[in-house]
């Protein structure tokens, strides 16, 4: 069994208090960290650390919001999630069978901002941006440039979809979809609303854990208004993510008629044991978010750090099933491009 001291993890018991921030979603988001001087200043790092997150900066720029950064420890180098977040020297390393584009989305790109990988559903990108730039991402090379579309060009986008009606579910990401205004997502929504195939709208987001206050009322209000059944799946990998602050913004999803559900990846040195992938699920479950999947690392440039193999993932899980029921464990999955669907381990 894999299990780790619990002198070297932040107490997954512990419900972090949220930062009393006043401003807006948007102003917290456009005053994210972007800057790994004031990262490190902030959190009492040592000079030491500089070095690597400039290098690693520079392939993929640090953003950071005062909601997360509130929940990392200061000064502690090995704080779970400050280590999603620092870049380091080791970015720049060339690493044998890691890439740029490791699920060869660059393929299954048939339409400005949108791919199709899987039969029955689609992937728009509804944003480029991100509210926080986690270390591991597997879309850190991708060209969202070429996939912003502009409202005309979205038309045609949707056009693809109106064509096709074994396309059941459309599923927002980016980027993370809901770094983009009300508004557009609204416009978006109501166009998808009107294809009578559609059954199901799922958004991909960080957002409702890194800046909690982006579960307003004008999002509410066009996720509600709605008639496509609703899925939010999150991204959280450790307990301690896990504020009172994240706890409401996940009430009022579900209080809209959301189903939560979310996604982890393993992580080296973050969540590669027993204790804390069970800490996690219990966490999720007090939230009203269910387990669903444990991604192994997707093989991106400047993420070889976090990988851990395969066989120890499926040791990891077989301990996870001897201390969590059956309805907590998440399913540990790789993507493997061409196939139809995630691949179980």
């Amino acid at each position: 069994m894999i299990t780790r001291s619990p002198a070297l993890l932040q107490r997954p018991d512990r419900e972090a208090q949220p930062l009393a921030v006043q401003a807006p979603w948007q102003t917290q988001l456009a005053r994210a960290i972007r800057d790994p001087h004031e990262l490190c200043r902030r959190l009492g790092l040592d000079d030491a650390w500089l070095p690597g997150a400039e290098r690693g900066h520079a392939l993929f720029e640090v953003r950071v919001p005062e909601a997360y950064l509130a929940r990392i420890r200061p000064g502690d180098s090995r704080d779970p999630l400050l280590l999603q977040v620092l870049p380091v020297n080791a970015e720049a390393e060339p690493i044998p069978g890691f890439s740029t584009d490791p699920l060869e989305e660059a393929d299954h790109t048939p339409a400005p901002g949108l791919i199709q990988k899987y039969a029955g559903r689609v992937l728009l990108i509804a944003s480029p941006a991100c509210a926080v730039n986690c270390r591991y991402c597997f879309r850190r090379h991708f060209p969202y440039e070429q996939n912003a579309p502009s409202r005309a060009q979205w038309e045609k986008t949707l056009d693809y979809l109106r064509a096709d009606d074994s396309i059941h579910e459309a599923i927002l990401s980016g980027g993370d979809p809901l770094a983009s205004s009300d508004r557009q997502l609204a416009w978006l929504v109501e166009r998808l609303d009107t294809i009578p195939h559609l059954t199901r709208l799922r958004v991909h987001t960080r957002l409702p854990v890194v800046i909690p206050d982006r579960i307003d009322e004008a999002l509410l209000g066009w996720l509600a208004a709605t008639r496509l059944q609703k899925v939010v799946v999150l991204h959280i990998n450790h307990a301690n993510e896990i504020d009172a602050a994240v706890v409401t913004a996940c009430r009022k999803l579900r209080d809209a008629g959301v189903t939560l559900l979310n996604q982890s990846v393993l992580l080296r040195d973050i969540n590669d044991d027993i204790e804390t992938l069970a800490a996690l699920s219990e966490r999720l479950f007090a939230a009203g978010i269910l387990p669903y999947y444990l991604h192994v690392l997707d093989p991106v440039d400047g993420a070889a750090r976090f990988d851990v193999d395969d066989d120890q993932a499926r040791e990891l899980v077989a301990g996870l099933r001897r201390v969590l029921p059956g309805f907590l464990m998440p399913r540990l999955v790789r993507e493997i491009p061409g196939e139809a669907s995630k691949t179980p381990l």
